[in-house]
């Protein structure tokens, strides 16, 4: 699952498509060798795979049940044992492993019986896409007012384009860089296009110390995750954004030298990328550098942001950004990746089509050591392989899905959700005979809020297009698994922004239903611990049954689910 948060970024991150802790090390291949990832299936585990398939209720009964249960711990162990060892290297998006996966993927797809749908490619089973590769080149320099700072120790920057000449700067201070409903920073500023913008990091407070922006009483998008303000000056055309913490607990040194490994890595964007869709490219610089570039001081500063959080609303500034001159060349190569895809045709309303998704890469090999994502998302991307087990053998029984199903497996969701949105900008099927994106990523663990409790499943997103996905998911849930599930992160306003962070929601952005299926975050996201050892597999069954009982119902239910909701 794709990282998000201003801090998260900072410590460990995964960003979007200008990420600095999503990219690769350039030329690594040293491995760090942990435990060997080839335990089998536990002898409970086959024992339980070997009831399920001898009591599996007959195909009269219960056709869901029945299929169903062929979704078992052993089978999802077997494949997740493969995908996420330290042969795939982490399955960084372009790299070795990547590859590996996506030939075991459609290898499968290919043993299962289902069509490769892709036309004029090498293999029909893979969706193949031209990317950038970039990383930054030595000698990045920022100077103010005779001044000149150090890359990595005063400044640094995440993005895929920078400045490759010296370049001199105008900054516009543009406070928080905030614009919604009752508040703007931007009001005041006028047109933006082309210009460099200094934007302090957090968001103003109430006299309680919460929030001003945020509901009931959390931070929100604009003070948990800095790509939102990056977007935002991104849509109004600014070339680049300096930001500045001057948070007095932020230790901006000691930053800089933990995300030095991360920020040498390379950074990915669309080759065919259109005009202006970049975004503009942020850099981090020091409270040093903020003050000299602000041209004033921590107290003016403090009087400034103090009189936001008493007016409540953007204030006149007082500061006269001084002029800069910065460099920051990028060095780039094209290399191609690709999503994998198997397809089953329906029957009566095979034209329709209901499409169950996961990402299969994860972030590689990080200062030698191997990062297999077993969880994230190596989990998702095996609940489809069984799915499409399941699926195929409904068919070859005589019970095949009315509707027709893709299973798509999708690269570069680290990356910041590329490979679906190749996906969904170059459809193999129309979008508008697009049912619903059912679309697993991390379902193998528990999170803290959940230790000690029940079984659950966090759901986004189900009830945002169609109220009868929605339904039918409850519905589900209630006849067959019975398992807790959790909509807390439903509101596309949650601070943490999970509505936002995971491939269905480039299905979303085109109207088309989604439900996200997610166990939560944990100690080991994004770090080398996400191992196969650790995945708790009853649990990771049970969600995986739950999405393929949904799947069925939407499969072969007579109408299409409609989209009742101005949401996406």
């Amino acid at each position: 699952m794709k990282k998000q948060s201003f801090l998260a970024f900072l410590l460990a991150a995964g960003v979007a498509t200008a990420a600095v802790a999503q990219q690769a090390p350039e030329k690594i291949k040293v491995k760090t060798k942990r435990k060997a990832k080839t335990e089998a299936p536990s002898a409970a585990e086959r024992a339980a795979d070997a009831v399920d398939k001898a009591t599996a209720a007959p195909a009269s009964a219960d056709l869901p049940r029945t299929y169903a249960e062929t979704i078992t711990q052993a089978d999802l162990r077997q494949h997740l044992t493969v995908l996420a060892s330290d042969a795939y290297e982490g399955r960084e998006t372009g790299e070795k492993g990547q590859k590996m996966a996506a030939e075991y993927i459609a290898n499968r797809f290919k043993e299962l019986g289902l069509q490769g749908p892709v036309q004029g490619s090498d293999n029909p089973y893979l969706q193949h896409f031209t990317m950038v590769r970039s990383t930054w080149a030595d000698g990045a320099t920022l100077k103010v007012g005779g001044q000149t700072f150090k890359w990595l120790t005063d400044f640094y920057a995440a993005g895929s384009t920078g400045f490759a000449q010296e370049t001199a700067i105008q900054p516009v201070f543009a406070g928080y860089g905030i614009e919604q409903d009752g508040y703007s920073d931007y009001a005041a500023l006028g047109d933006v296009k082309g210009k460099d913008l200094l934007i302090l990091i957090g968001e103003p407070q109430n006299d309680k110390g919460t929030a001003l922006l945020g509901k009931d009483g959390q931070g929100s998008k604009w003070g948990q995750d800095y790509r939102a303000k990056l977007q935002l000056a991104s849509q109004k055309g600014a070339r680049s954004v300096f930001f500045v913490d001057f948070n007095p607990n932020s230790n901006f040194e000691k930053m800089a030298a933990r995300m030095t490994p991360y920020i040498s890595r390379p950074s990915i964007a669309f080759k065919d990328a259109a005009p202006g869709t970049a975004r503009a490219t942020a850099f981090f610089v020091s409270p040093a550098v903020g003050y000299k570039m602000l041209g004033s001081n921590a107290a003016a500063v403090t009087k400034y942001t103090t009189g936001i959080n008493k007016a409540g609303k953007p204030t006149a500034t007082p500061f006269k950004p001084a002029k800069a001159l910065v460099k920051a060349a990028k060095k780039t190569e094209d290399f191609t990746t690709e999503n994998v895809l198997g397809y089953l045709e329906g029957t009566d309303k095979k034209d329709e089509i209901m499409v169950l998704s996961a990402h299969y890469d994860h972030i590689g090999i990080i200062n030698g050591e191997v990062h297999n994502g077993a969880d994230d998302d190596g989990s998702g991307t095996v609940t489809v392989l069984e799915m499409a087990e399941a699926f195929v053998k409904a068919k070859a029984e005589g019970h095949g899905p009315r509707r027709s199903v893709l299973f798509l497996t999708v690269t570069g969701e680290e990356k910041g959700l590329l490979g679906s949105e190749y996906y969904t900008d170059h459809p193999i099927f129309p979008l508008a005979n697009t049912v619903v994106d059912l679309n697993t990523d991390m379902v193998g663990r528990t999170d803290k809020d959940h230790e000690g409790k029940g079984e659950y499943v966090y759901v986004i997103g189900s009830d945002k297009l169609s109220s009868q996905l929605h339904q039918i998911l409850l519905d589900q849930n209630q006849k067959y698994t019975q398992i807790d599930l959790d909509f807390r992160y439903n509101d596309p306003e949650d601070p943490n922004r999970f509505y936002y962070r995971s491939d269905h929601y480039n299905f979303a952005k085109h109207r088309i239903p989604v439900a996200f299926f997610f166990n939560g975050v944990h100690d080991d996201y994004h770090g080398a611990g996400d191992e196969v050892e650790k995945i708790e597999f009853p649990q990771m069954e049970k969600r995986a049954r739950l999405v393929f009982y949904t799947a069925w119902e939407l499969a072969n239910r007579d109408q299409r689910i409609v989209v009742d909701s101005n949401k996406k």
